[in-house]
């Protein structure tokens, strides 16, 4: 019955969601294999998630980190990943917020199709669950950045995502391609790359770098292709410290 209830609880609030969330035009599906791939977007914040949860095209599963999953252990993450950086007079208030979302984080991300990822050893079930729904022909969506820069349209990648490949090549004797998707919020869309093939033969690192700097890269060239905007970074930092999507 709970479980019931909270999948209910799950649909109003996606419903809820889409109803006021901007609508997003997605571009380049073209580019998106039809037999499963690896997408990897800009965070964006929050747009990321719930752009991708509610309009990437297709069979899809969206790697959410595994804390924000647990409401016991949503307030301490939430509050250092989102909000630690808010100035020191507003900081009491957010971390009574990360409080009273957690509940709300932990029904909507145990009920959307997301795929757990650990910082410890159980890392290899996040790769096995993702390698599984590559063969059943889902993409992977994933938003791995971190807090140092890469250019004015990205910050740099977490590069151990990237393992996923190694896996599904060992258990299907087949490269997975890799997805760029570019989140632009302030334009409304969504726009997927033209992917990037792994390759087996190639030293594991060196893969990691080349798949990774592509992608980044990627993501980059397509923001610079679009109207000059206002990027909305991976950090919570205040709106004025946004940057502009011009080429540097």
């Amino acid at each position: 019955m709970e479980r019931k209830r909270n999948v209910i609880i799950y649909k109003i609030i996606k419903g809820t969601t889409w109803f006021f969330y901007p609508k997003i035009k997605v571009e380049g599906i073209e580019n998106l294999p039809k037999d499963g791939a690896i997408v990897v977007g800009n965070h964006s914040q929050m747009n990321g998630p719930i752009m991708g949860e509610l309009y990437f095209p297709g069979k899809f599963s969206i790697w959410c980190i595994a804390e924000m999953m647990d409401k016991k252990l949503v307030p301490e993450y939430a509050y250092k990943d989102f909000w630690s950086n808010k100035p020191k007079s507003v900081r009491w208030f957010y971390k009574i917020l990360s409080y009273i979302i957690a509940p709300i984080a932990e029904c909507i991300f145990t009920n959307a199709d997301t795929i757990a990822v650990y910082k410890d050893k159980r890392i290899l079930n996040t790769f096995k669950e993702s390698s599984e729904k590559l063969r059943e022909g889902y993409s992977v969506v994933i938003f791995p950045e971190d807090y140092d820069e890469h250019n004015n349209i990205v910050h740099e990648f977490q590069r151990g995502f990237v393992n996923v490949a190694k896996m599904y090549y060992k258990e299907t004797g087949k490269d997975i391609p890799f997805v760029p998707l570019y989140i632009c919020p302030r334009l409304k869309k969504m726009i997927i790359g033209k992917p990037i093939m792994y390759n087996h033969e190639e030293n594991p690192k060196v893969e990691q770098d080349r798949i990774c700097n592509y992608l980044m890269d990627e993501i980059s060239e397509i923001a610079y292709s679009l109207p000059t905007h206002v990027v909305v970074p991976y950090p919570n930092i205040s709106k004025k410290d946004y940057p502009v999507s011009t080429r540097p």
